[in-house]
């Protein structure tokens, strides 16, 4: 099976749980401490051997397609004062991968963002990463998946166990084990209630496909909103190919919730040399001072 070089990312949504400050910049370029989301998201594909990235945008995007270009101003500017390390970095983001970019015209739904992306993956396997989602430097979790797909050649989903009242935010499975981390995937629903929920096995944003999800996905009928959802779709691909869900457990935060943004900025801040131990030191201060804990 030829390697997984490619990945889609789509990132046309509005961002209205961020609202007011996603009225003029795209939700994926959120600072979550220096960097923006989306960055995240492509340092991780990056790290997991892919160096061709499709990212699908819409309209108010643009922004994106600017923070991964050269930038001969801030360039000059910062080799003038000798600013040689935001330099080099600066040029390195400019080369993390071959980046491309292409226009969702409508918002309908994620299987159909995904559907855009037929063109340009062509006949390869390929991996679909969620940018509400990002993962700890240190996650292996791509990388795995990845691995599973070209082992098996079926397509791979990322799982973690939720609390049943968090289930209906979520693809839950239905499964049966299938080796040291992997679940073989009978049946998957969207969003279900708690108690209809198959188990509290829910998908998140990370996936590995061949390209016959394009076929299933050209056979989902839409649902509520007009919108084809990418998990009817893996229902549908389960009639001829195998589905195999890779559960873990840590390392990831859904950057589309306030409450897990705000973790992310803590504990990544935490871990960074240049950061970590001042920011502990007055984070530490501060919690005794309040009185928390």
């Amino acid at each position: 099976m030829t390697p997984v070089r490619k990945a889609v990312i789509p990132a046309a949504g509005l961002g209205t749980r961020f609202l007011p400050a996603t009225k003029a910049q795209p939700k994926e370029m959120l600072p979550v401490v220096d960097k923006p989301a989306i960055q995240y998201v492509v340092e991780e594909a990056v790290r997991s051997g892919i160096d061709d990235i499709l990212i699908i945008t819409g309209r108010g995007k643009k922004a994106i397609e600017d923070h991964f270009d050269r930038s001969a101003e801030l360039e000059a500017d910062l080799h003038a004062k000798g600013k040689d390390s935001l330099l080099a970095e600066v040029l390195d983001l400019a080369n993390l991968a071959d980046i491309h970019y292409i226009r969702q015209g409508e918002a309908l739904g994620l299987g159909h963002a995904v559907s855009v992306a037929r063109k340009h993956v062509g006949d390869q396997s390929f991996a679909v990463m969620l940018g509400d989602d990002i993962m700890d430097e240190h996650s292996t979790v791509l990388t795995e998946m990845i691995a599973h797909h070209e082992a098996t050649g079926g397509a791979v989903i990322a799982c973690k166990h939720f609390p049943l009242e968090e289930i209906s935010s979520y693809g839950s499975i239905a499964y049966e084990e299938a080796g040291e981390r992997l679940l073989k995937v009978l049946s998957i629903v969207e969003k279900p209630k708690p108690k209809d929920a198959p188990s509290t096995w829910g998908v998140m944003g990370r996936y590995v496909f061949s390209p016959s999800i394009f076929e299933a996905i050209g056979r989902t009928k839409p649902g509520a909103g007009g919108e084809i959802q990418l998990t009817d779709s893996i229902g549908l691909l389960l009639g001829h190919e195998d589905v195999y869900g890779y559960t873990f457990t840590e390392g990831r935060y859904d950057i589309g919730s306030k409450l897990d943004y705000l973790r992310a900025t803590v504990e990544l801040a935490l871990a960074r040399e240049d950061l970590g131990p001042d920011f502990r030191a007055w984070l530490g201060k501060y919690v005794r001072e309040q009185g928390i804990g």
